[in-house]
């Protein structure tokens, strides 16, 4: 996937892929050698999920412009990506010309908002009061990365080791999805995910 998007982005003339990493660690040090305008970050990248690794990111560079690609739907990630920093989201589906669109918009200091995220956006706006909206958007980052977890059938101690928390802290996660979601067990939890299409 990484090697399709950066030939996509190097038959444009007006683009240089200036660098790219395999995990969060690649990722960081890369960024301390390379100079760039834009940083095209999966959401599911190894060592760190994306949208966390754009906070820290922003933390240490608060004018950072990244556009997040995923193989997830807008509705189910694009908010969590935008509040998190992201300048941009894109679908992996989409054809090559709206990323090398969302690279140029993000470029030139524009947000780039497909006509899907635009969508997900006006209806999370109209759905404020809290009526009518997933149960999973009431849920912070990290019990949202818990859920997840669990749903992909991780062991609390593999979740604990993947998001760099003690299993404890990761079993009060667990207790507060479960509470503001209504649910008793870690097979609902799943189930819903799956119906969420919040895993792959």
């Amino acid at each position: 996937m990484r090697k399709g998007l950066r030939q996509i982005l190097e038959d444009s003339e007006d683009i240089e892929v200036v660098g790219e990493a395999g995990d969060y660690g690649g990722l960081v040090a890369g960024m301390k050698r390379c100079t760039f305008d834009v940083l095209v970050l999966d959401i599911s990248m190894p060592g760190k999920n994306g949208i966390d690794a754009l906070k820290q990111l922003h933390k240490e560079n608060p004018k950072l412009r990244a556009l997040i690609v995923s193989m997830y739907p807008e509705d189910q990630f694009a908010m969590r990506a935008l509040k998190a920093g992201a300048a941009g989201y894109l679908n992996k589906t989409a054809g090559p010309d709206k990323l090398v669109d969302a690279v140029r918009q993000i470029a030139a200091g524009r947000k780039f908002i497909t006509p899907e995220l635009a969508q997900a956006l006006a209806e999370h706006m109209s759905d404020a009061d809290g009526d009518g909206r997933p149960l999973h958007d009431s849920l912070s980052d990290r019990e949202f990365q818990t859920l997840r977890l669990i749903a992909a059938g991780r062991k609390l101690s593999e979740i604990a080791v993947e998001m760099s928390l003690s299993a404890k802290t990761v079993s009060v996660y667990r207790a507060r999805l479960l509470e503001k979601m209504r649910m008793k067990s870690n097979a609902e939890l799943t189930r819903y995910a799956l119906q969420n299409r919040l895993v792959e």
